[in-house]
């Protein structure tokens, strides 16, 4: 009796045709026993009452390949070069944003991640998958590359933004061959629905229309003495109010700014000391040092530098053929780093003001003299690239470890030989003495750059990215 009822639930509870008891009857003891614990086992198991994850019918994220995820870093770096007004702070912003949105549009299909909404400053929370369906992760990840690109970068070309459309489809191709419409309806809408939230977001953060007010009529320039003054056409510096832009992580808009040496003409002062070495090195410049100077310079035409940061990330992600997961979270790392060294630097430029060494040498030095590198119209303390390479190299170190080794082809397309580096700290450290190379900063902000970057390097890596 006691084996016909439990069939008999368990006959209901799996649809059979058959009663299992009939089953049961036509088999011996032995099966049935093990028939009835299997079965047992089975209804316990499918009718708990735990909610299903997100993702549980979906391939984890480290299963897909990463190289669409690459060719969208390709052309984020394109799409600087080809917008009007991306001068290296609003660059930065851009793969912030974009870098965020890749990670955030696979996160819930990864093993160990968490998303960063609730973690970053204003980003209360974001669309999630619906529990127990489908997603391909890598057609969602695509949908709101795709979003962003046509979004962040309104300044691109015509040429450029066919470029952005052709891609988008051309990749989508790709991923969506054995997927059934409604993965893929689901997968993109759920991309382009972070994208959109993310973007939405970036609207309130003070720079979303920075490379259009690039030099603000309305900015009144601070004089007196060590204070900077025009080295060019521009009468006043490059994007003035960028340090006021809203941080991805508050924490970091509490940082201490570094304190820039005072100014003095003195020959004995630390002042005339580091502009001194900066005239008396450009007098002295070794083949490898020039070398160094034009291949960081990251100007105009260029990548610019976070573009070149955000490069290194997909150097490293190729020599150690990474999956979506961990392409996705590297770009993410780099991309809050750098946007968010920018800031940190923009705010410590214009809290101080100071000249530029083009400036202290000709009135102190040698009125003739000219630097290597073109001058760029802002302040000098510290030095942006040293800021923005010192964030870059932590968070890359996270991902890759101290100890790697790999070659910089970033600026081979501008005429530059490849470089070749044993870790991302020593990249770093080539980036920043650069600029003292380069005849446009004094040695203390270039140091005090990489000691800042850091810093905000730190505290990106110091977010829950874990579960």
């Amino acid at each position: 009796m006691f084996i016909f009822l439990f069939t008999k639930n368990l006959t209901m509870k799996l649809g059979m045709k058959k009663p299992l008891f009939y089953l049961c009857y036509k088999k011996s003891s032995t099966t049935v026993l093990v028939a009835i614990l299997a079965l047992g086992i089975y209804s316990c198991r499918t009718s708990s009452n735990e909610p299903v994850e997100p993702g549980v019918v979906s391939k984890g994220v480290e299963t897909y390949d990463a190289s669409f995820a690459y060719q969208w870093a390709d052309m984020n770096l394109k799409l600087i070069r080809a917008s009007s007004g991306f001068a290296p702070p609003v660059a930065s912003r851009a793969l912030g944003y974009t870098g965020l949105t890749l990670y955030e549009s696979v996160v819930a299909g990864m093993k160990d991640n968490k998303s960063l909404a609730g973690q970053l400053n204003g980003l209360v929370s974001l669309p999630k998958p619906e529990d127990g369906k489908e997603y391909n992760w890598a057609i969602s990840a695509n949908a709101g590359q795709l979003f962003m690109a046509k979004n962040l970068w309104p300044s691109a070309n015509d040429a450029a933004k066919k470029t952005v459309d052709s891609l988008g489809a051309a990749i989508r191709a790709t991923l969506i061959a054995n997927q059934s419409n409604e993965v893929i309806q689901r997968s993109e809408a759920l991309g382009e629905a972070i994208a959109k939230a993310i973007f939405e977001w970036s609207k309130m953060d003070g720079g979303a229309e920075g490379y259009a007010q690039n030099f603000p009529s309305d900015y009144v320039v601070p004089t007196g003495p060590g204070k900077w003054v025009t080295t060019g056409a521009n009468k006043v510096p490059l994007l003035p109010y960028w340090g006021k832009n809203r941080n991805f992580i508050a924490i970091n808009k509490n940082l201490t700014p570094p304190q820039p040496i005072p100014y003095s003409t003195l020959t004995s002062s630390e002042q005339f000391k580091q502009n001194y070495e900066v005239y008396t090195v450009s007098q002295n410049l070794t083949t490898d040092q020039k070398a160094i100077a034009t291949f960081w310079a990251d100007g105009g035409g260029t990548f610019t530098p976070p573009g070149h940061s955000y490069n290194i990330a997909t150097i490293a992600l190729k020599k150690t053929s990474a999956k979506l997961d961990k392409a996705a979270e590297t770009y993410a790392r780099v991309g809050v780093a750098v946007a968010e060294a920018f800031i940190n630097c923009w705010r410590c430029k214009y809290l101080f003001n100071t000249l530029r060494p083009i400036t202290y040498i000709r009135t102190t030095i040698n009125p003739t003299w000219s630097p290597l590198v073109a001058t760029p119209p802002f302040p000098e303390h510290t030095s942006g690239h040293s800021s923005q390479s010192g964030a870059s190299y932590v968070v890359l170190e996270a991902m890759f470890g101290e100890n790697f080794a790999f070659t910089d082809n970033t600026n081979t397309a501008f005429g530059q030989k490849e470089r070749s580096f044993t870790s991302f700290k020593q990249a770093a450290e080539e980036a920043a003495v650069s600029r003292l190379y380069g005849g446009i900063h004094i040695r203390r902000a270039n140091e005090s750059g990489l000691v800042e970057g850091s810093t905000v390097g730190k505290n990106v890596n110091a977010l829950a990215w874990k579960k």
